[in-house]
């Protein structure tokens, strides 16, 4: 079978850094309070649109979900609860996307029936957004 020009490729400079920062993350062992510095400090580099989505990300969780802990992954900022990730957000420019995202992995309890969306794109944040964010992360964390 003939090798296609993606597969020789591999992964991509974005890809490749964010297993770095991965990698970096587990050596790493934090408190909650070094972990959600960590999250701010990322969330501070982003260029302003992706900025302002996960500040309003980031406070959101903290407001309806305090029981969710702060840390990065894959040098993005997430949440989790026991140890493993509920929600994420995932800027735009992170990977040059056209939109930014946030994602709920599979401990988020969002199941329903036998298909449901994990991942929502997100290009800003309305009053009407930020109060649907606010009821999937409520419903995710448990």
């Amino acid at each position: 079978m003939a090798e296609t020009k993606t597969a020789k490729k591999g992964f991509s400079a974005e890809e490749r850094a964010a297993m770095r920062e991965r990698a970096k993350e587990l050596k790493a062992s934090k408190n909650r309070e070094e972990a959600e510095r960590d999250v701010l400090a990322k969330i501070a580099e982003m260029p302003k649109a992706d900025r302002v989505i996960a500040e309003s990300i980031h406070a959101i969780v903290k407001a309806v979900a305090p029981d969710l802990s702060p840390r990065t992954w894959y040098g993005m900022p997430a949440y989790t609860k026991d140890g493993k990730v509920v929600v994420f957000f995932k800027p735009a420019a992170k990977f040059k996307s056209r939109y930014a995202t946030i994602g709920f992995e599979e401990t988020a309890a969002l199941d329903d029936g036998e298909m449901w969306p994990t991942s929502y794109a997100i290009l800003s944040l309305t009053k009407a957004d930020e109060k649907r964010i606010a009821e999937m992360v409520k419903r995710a964390a448990g």
